[in-house]
């Protein structure tokens, strides 16, 4: 595969000549060496995606033939998606089921928005005196999508996809320990037709390339997934030119179990909520609320679960908990669980692992006995760690949920739908899942409250961060 920066639809080296490795979680192997973009880069990109966005062969364009080119690339990215998630598992540490279902999300993204290209329009404004009043949608210009390592090629195409429909042009900067399935997707996007600076790709680190992108004044829009911490530097770096941001950062989700919930399945989708990704999920239910009275059973069924997870080769089909990322990740999510013995109790798990000797695992574990204050139930860990806590009532359960700094999802599992209901109001978070976890569809929107961020990606909200809109006044 292509492993230069993509660039005006030509693949190069980077100007400095830098390259860097991009290693197996699994096995600890290097898997390729990538083109490292620097500064130099991103100014060629920029200006490449600024001559491409001032072009009639982009302006001009109809709108459905964007998204004909989008729904193209979604075929094609269909019949190239075992050898996409094999890549995404290769790069991540992820189990091959879980990348499939990535990739499989990805094409209907582009599918979505590949139906949106030609929908997006204005109105017409009833306004006092003889005037005719419209208003136009037009694209905001250059983007920049900064993406993670988490979901690499699922989030990619949450930003690329909908600012494309828009009729904007794209600078990819993929995070440096996953951007394999980024220049994938650049073949395809190469092979399916985008005129030269439609869509680019920049591999690079994020305090060079990815700063780059923020502070040049060439760039109108960044689209943002990543920590908290870097998401408050994005919009230091991006004041001076005043960019438009969209920002999805961190969470710390509570996952919200009644007594009068179906039990069975909520400790299932517990689970499912903090160990699906090896816990590197933004809105992972990693702090989980049970009533008092169920505690008890909730955790003993959970444990006996998590005990069945065991690490291993992330390419075995039966395989069901991954290597997390990388080196430095494991030893995060280690120094977060020795934090955790100190406070609360272990019941489950609570070890790095190895496959043959080799890899960044950590076991599935599972803490009780958590309250507000411990760095387990108050800091994003983004690991397979797991903090359960009680609550007394349904008012206890809301103010405990929302007793964090984040907002970007939660749970709740109860058989009364009307507590649900009432419940979900309360709850200071971007989506709310009832009776199910981590359920997601390109045409519902995904965002955070508070320090989880602003803007949505997915959906139709997420075309108006690329869209600029103007009013039009007719004298009759």
């Amino acid at each position: 595969m292509k492993t230069d920066l993509f660039i005006n639809n030509d693949w190069c080296a980077a100007a400095s000549g830098e390259r860097f490795d991009v290693i197996n979680p699994a096995t600890e192997e290097v898997i390729a060496q990538v083109a490292k973009a620097d500064t130099d880069d991103v100014d060629a990109t920029v200006d490449a995606a600024r001559a491409c966005f001032e072009s009639d062969a982009w302006r001009r364009m109809d709108a459905r033939k964007r998204g004909q080119l989008l729904t193209k690339a979604a075929d094609l990215l269909a019949e190239r998606l075992p050898d996409v998630a094999k890549l995404e598992t290769l790069q991540n540490g992820k189990v091959l089921f879980e990348s499939k279902i990535d990739v499989s999300m990805s094409v209907e993204t582009l599918r979505y928005y590949g139906g949106w290209a030609d929908k997006i329009t204005g109105d017409t404004l009833p306004v006092n005196g003889p005037f005719f009043v419209y208003t136009l949608r037009e694209p905001v210009g250059v983007v920049g999508a900064i993406v993670p390592w988490n979901f690499p090629l699922n989030l990619a195409t949450w930003k690329f996809a909908p600012a494309l429909a828009a009729g904007c042009t794209v600078i990819l900067k993929p995070a440096s320990e996953t951007p394999l399935t980024a220049l994938a997707m650049a073949e395809i996007m190469l092979e399916v037709g985008f005129p030269p600076g439609a869509f680019n790709v920049l591999p690079g680190g994020g305090s060079t390339a990815g700063s780059a992108l923020v502070r040049h004044p060439g760039v109108n829009k960044i689209s943002f997934t990543g920590s908290t911490e870097i998401g408050k530097q994005v919009m230091h770096d991006a004041t001076d030119t005043v960019k438009r941001l969209t920002l999805e950062l961190g969470g710390k989700s509570p996952n919200i179990i009644f007594a009068d919930a179906d039990l069975k399945s909520a400790v299932r989708g517990a689970q499912t909520a903090i160990f699906y990704g090896k816990g590197e999920v933004c809105a992972a239910g990693s702090r989980l609320l049970v009533e008092q009275s169920v505690k008890d059973q909730v955790v003993e069924q959970l444990v006996e679960r998590s005990k069945k997870l065991e690490p291993g080769d992330p390419l075995d089909k039966n395989t069901r908990l991954g290597a997390v990322v990388s080196k430095a990740q494991q030893e995060t999510v280690l120094s977060y669980i020795e934090s955790g013995k100190k406070e609360a109790t272990l019941v489950a798990g609570g070890n790095a692992r190895d496959v043959n000797g080799k890899g960044y695992f950590v076991e599935a574990t599972v803490f009780d006995d958590a309250k507000p204050g411990m760095k387990i139930v108050d800091e994003e860990i983004f690991g397979p760690v797991l903090a359960v806590m009680s609550f007394d009532d349904v008012e206890h359960g809301i103010a405990l949920a929302n007793e964090t700094r984040y907002g970007l999802a939660a749970g709740i599992w109860t058989k009364d739908i009307k507590k649900a209901h009432r419940v979900a109001r309360e709850l200071q978070a971007g989506t709310v899942w009832i009776n199910t976890y981590n359920m997601y569809d390109p045409a519902a929107p995904f965002g955070g409250y508070k320090a989880s961020g602003f803007g949505r990606d997915l959906g139709r909200e997420s075309l108006d961060g690329f869209l600029e809109t103007k009013t039009v006044w007719v004298g009759l």
